[in-house]
């Protein structure tokens, strides 16, 4: 029987690991167009010795990212959706948090 590790199961998605044009490759934008996502606040990768470090979420984030430009929505409008999204994923959290304690 093989054991399941469920504490690490998606915390590889978390891992900045990966270069710059590794994360080129994989999602098909250039690393201009990946560093102007940066400069607009869409995606904020680690840097180590000024190498930018990417996750899998942020190929995934970029992804989505591109999807939504192609369509014509805004880099400003993508941000104020990360945002607002950012925003109920804390309030869900403090709202289960609260109803918890009240056993």
């Amino acid at each position: 029987m093989v054991k399941r590790l469920s504490h690490l199961e998606n915390k590889y998605k978390d891992k900045k690991v990966i270069s710059i044009g590794i994360v080129s490759e994989l999602t098909g934008l250039t690393p201009r167009q990946i560093r102007y996502y940066e400069e607009r606040k869409l995606i904020f990768p680690d840097r180590t010795k000024g190498i930018r470090k990417y996750s899998f979420d942020d190929i995934e984030k970029l992804i989505d990212i591109a999807n939504k430009r192609e369509e014509g929505v805004t880099t400003r409008e993508i941000r104020m959706e990360m945002n607002k999204s950012i925003r109920n994923k804390m309030l869900k959290g403090q709202l289960n948090g609260h109803f918890r304690t009240k056993t």
